[in-house]
């Protein structure tokens, strides 16, 4: 059986090595997208931005969609907001977010999309098969 994540011929074509590496982007910038997948990994920001694609909503109202308690919903758009995803608009002494990054909203739909239309393995999980 041949394994599927290795070469079975050590030969590097140079060509094509280096035209992958000058469309590289920089390690900052890569680094940033990793940072903003991170910040879309945890479940339960996650449920908050999925909430936020129905429009704005205020902490009172994310803590009663998602679950969460209002401390932890509070905490959550901080860090988002720190990462310019979420933003905040003031009525009074309420507070309403929304979604501030078209691209967030286009990655959200798109990772919807895929699991809706997929079966995902979890090797990693455990009792996967």
């Amino acid at each position: 059986m041949l394994a599927l994540d290795g070469c079975t011929a050590r030969v590097v074509d140079a060509d094509r090595v280096a035209t992958v590496r000058e469309r590289m982007p920089p390690a900052d910038d890569l680094t940033d997208t990793a940072d903003v997948f991170g910040l879309l990994s945890d479940p339960n920001r996650l449920r908050l931005l999925v909430a936020l694609l129905e429009g704005e909503l205020c902490v009172c109202d994310l803590a009663a969609v998602t679950g969460q308690s209002e401390s932890a919903v509070s905490h959550a758009l901080r860090l988002l907001r720190a990462h310019r995803i979420v933003a905040a608009r003031r009525s009074g002494r309420m507070a309403f977010y929304r979604l501030e990054d078209p691209h967030v909203r286009m990655l959200l739909d798109l990772a919807l999309a895929h699991t809706e239309h997929t079966e995902a393995l979890h090797p990693e999980r455990e009792g996967s098969t």
